[in-house]
């Protein structure tokens, strides 16, 4: 019994970690001293300097990135996007801990985005619609990378927020960030035990949808086609979290 419940207790204290050095690296980009556009330290260096385990490193990382703050690029480092502002809109990453904090997350998307699509449809220059095309085949060709594919998902939405002609969804999508497209989706079709290919293709087929809606000037298919992705994002990770959490509790 004693060794069932160690990996849990380990995975918590891991969480922990990662919370708190995410609340360090955000003040420390908060204050200026990482300013926006320079590289973060090394995994290595930031092990050494704080103390823990690569995993917490990672973690850390991988919800600053999620918060938009922090990009990595493959092969070269984690770098600075963004400086938040002492008062002002923002949501903590190391406030977003539970599923229900994610998936809270997920519901202010909902709403936001399925407008956003509508809009999009009906105002879109041929400029944006190359452009939310570009960011659809990018996140193709990315697939094989989680983070770059995270990132790029992230663009697509992005480029429709744009596509609106209102800066408000821009800035209020980029103030959530990638938060709102967990990381942790791209392992959801392994931890549901689905299969990898016929998972991605069906991502692929929701984000076609939703550009072909947009791509013929019709909102209300635009807005049921993104209404329809972002339910199914919600529910892979509801049950992607709830195969995790049994595992951990059996495992």
């Amino acid at each position: 019994m004693e060794m069932q419940n160690a990996q849990p207790r380990a995975r918590r204290k891991h969480r922990s970690l990662a919370q708190e050095l995410v609340a360090e690296l955000s003040q420390r980009i908060r204050d200026g001293h990482i300013k926006r556009g320079e590289k973060l330290p090394t995994e290595s260096a930031i092990m050494e300097e704080q103390g823990v385990s690569r995993t917490v490193v990672r973690e850390a990382l991988s919800r600053l990135q999620a918060a938009g703050l922090v990009e990595t690029r493959h092969g070269i480092g984690t770098f600075v996007l963004d400086t938040p502002s002492a008062s002002g809109f923002r949501i903590d990453p190391a406030t977003i801990v539970t599923l229900r904090d994610i998936l809270a997350i997920l519901e202010l998307r909902i709403s936001l985005e399925v407008e956003s699509a509508g809009m999009a449809a009906q105002r879109r220059s041929d400029a944006q619609l190359k452009a939310i095309r570009e960011a659809l085949d990018a996140i193709n060709e990315s697939a094989a990378h989680a983070s770059d594919a995270v990132s790029s998902d992230f663009q697509f939405h992005l480029r429709i927020a744009e596509a609106t002609g209102n800066r408000y969804f821009t800035d209020i999508l980029s103030h959530l960030g990638t938060s709102i497209i967990p990381r942790t989706r791209v392992n959801s079709a392994s931890l549901a035990r689905d299969d990898q290919t016929h998972y991605m293709a069906r991502l692929e087929r929701e984000h076609e949808q939703i550009f072909e809606a947009i791509a013929r000037q019709d909102a209300e298919a635009a807005r049921a086609a993104m209404r329809l992705h972002l339910t199914n994002s919600r529910e892979r990770l509801r049950q992607a979290h709830e195969a995790a959490e049994a595992e951990a509790l059996h495992g």
